[in-house]
């Protein structure tokens, strides 16, 4: 992988200097010569690093910091300056400059500055390709998960689905149940044959026997042709009965007769059909509940219970947080047409303190639009719902400071120095908590133990 470096001054010596101090690192240089020049290498080259002087004769390099930081999150950008102030480094921090540099800059420095950015990079393209592997590892049939409720949900339909008849998916809305349902039938000896669904929450009472098992031509007012039902639709194959505690009283016992005898009677006819349908039906509703208080069968709950799979709600599966939206994110780029890499760290840190109430359907949703928002490599904070940039972000406001007394004087801080102090005052904060501190400054464990200089 050639990683390519843009270097933005409008004093031709620094360019020169630039290439002949980088130019033997297997670095592509580019070179702008103000912030015009910049954007449109920028939009067209797309380098992984920028070295960027702060005062530039179109454009203050801090604007074009911000402009970069947001089009694209992943680019780490060094500001150069001849005139250097506290203030202006802070104010690079806050805008996502990965270091800061004062002229005239040591050849020295710079190399192992930007060796380690390239190291940095090369690494995370490594990561990111590891972690394509493992999440093709982790898929099963269309659900993504590592964590142990879902292994041993995998393993569970691998076990039943050659056998099953009727099985019961349960979890809350958003799980998955649907997922499941395909699970089963996919591995089972019928899966050549149809799956077909039946929503029993917008079936009618009125059309509930014609929906489900068809009807004859004249035998009601409007039949006016044969039709046949969603159980001889499913006939060699897998019904797939979603909603089911919504299901009323008085459908549930029909329901049962034709999962028992696997037989059907239309509307209209004289002599019943005979059937072979295997039966997923999924709910999100307390059967055990319904079942005391009168509004569902306790004939058609253990009938159907015979095999009981339960899905996990997202918040007791975060384990598999980061795969799922690697997961998403590969579909939906694909889907748009779009050369996305993957979240940033704030966007990351953001999802995760979300509480999910909608579960994975939910996060689908979510990582779907903000990649048809997404207009850089990256999916970012600017990229999520409104609902989501409005939440405050829970960071600990601490004191940054930019200079300490030393003795008599006053000693200025580096860029690298403030952003270690500040990340040991986050873990400070957090009783030495570094995963929370981490999700807080939106950077990765490795990196917050790099910033620590502990790794």
């Amino acid at each position: 992988m050639v990683l390519s470096l843009l270097a933005v001054d409008d004093d031709p010596l620094s360019l020169d200097l630039v290439r002949d101090a980088l130019g033997s690192m297997g670095l592509r240089i580019l070179v702008a010569a103000n912030g015009a020049e910049a954007r449109v290498v920028l939009a067209e080259e797309r380098p992984q690093i920028v070295l960027l002087d702060l005062m530039l004769p179109d454009v203050s390099g801090l604007e074009l910091l911000e402009e970069i930081t947001q089009s694209a999150p992943g680019t780490d950008v060094i500001l150069l300056t001849g005139h250097y102030t506290p203030e202006s480094a802070v104010e690079a921090v806050r805008k996502g400059a990965s270091d800061y540099l004062t002229k005239p800059v040591k050849i020295a420095a710079l190399r192992a500055r930007i060796k380690e950015l390239v190291d940095d990079a090369q690494r995370r393209f490594e990561a990111a390709r590891l972690e394509t592997e493992l999440l093709q590892a982790n898929r099963f049939q269309g659900m993504v998960g590592r964590s142990p409720q879902m292994l041993e949900l995998f393993a569970l339909i691998r076990r039943v689905a050659p056998h099953f008849r009727v099985a019961l998916v349960r979890g809350a809305t958003g799980t998955g149940k649907e997922l499941a349902a395909h699970a089963l039938h996919a591995l089972s000896p019928v899966a050549a044959g149809p799956f077909v669904i039946a929503n029993c929450s917008a079936i009618t009472e009125s059309l509930f026997e014609s929906e489900m098992f068809g009807h004859l031509k004249g035998s009601f007012t409007g039949a006016s042709a044969d039709k046949k039902g969603l159980f001889e639709a499913a006939h060699g194959g897998t019904l797939f009965l979603d909603e089911l505690g919504d299901l009323p009283l008085a459908m549930q016992s029909k329901l049962l007769r034709a999962i028992q005898q696997q037989e059907i009677k239309p509307v209209g006819a004289t002599a019943t059909k005979k059937i072979s349908v295997r039966v997923v039906a999924a709910t999100n509703r307390p059967l055990e509940e319904m079942m005391g208080s009168g509004t569902f069968r306790e004939d058609l709950y253990y009938r159907l219970s015979m095999v009981e799979i339960h899905l996990p709600n997202l918040s007791e599966r975060m384990e598999d947080f980061p795969f799922l939206v690697r997961h998403f994110v590969s579909h939906y780029a694909g889907e748009y047409g779009k050369n996305l890499a993957g979240v940033t760290p704030r966007a990351q840190a953001l999802l995760a303190r979300h509480s999910w109430p909608g579960n994975v359907r939910e996060l689908e949703n979510v990582i779907g639009s903000a990649c048809m928002m997404a207009d850089g490599e990256f999916v970012d904070v600017r990229d999520l719902p409104p609902s989501f940039q409005r939440v405050a972000v829970a960071a600990p406001v601490l004191p940054v400071p930019v200079a300490v007394a030393d003795g008599g004087g006053l000693e200025l801080l580096s860029l690298e120095q403030l952003s270690q102090r500040h990340a040991r005052a986050v873990v400070e904060h957090f009783a030495g908590n570094k995963s929370k501190a981490a999700e807080v400054l939106g950077v990765t464990r490795s990196t917050l133990y790099r910033l620590l200089g502990e790794g």
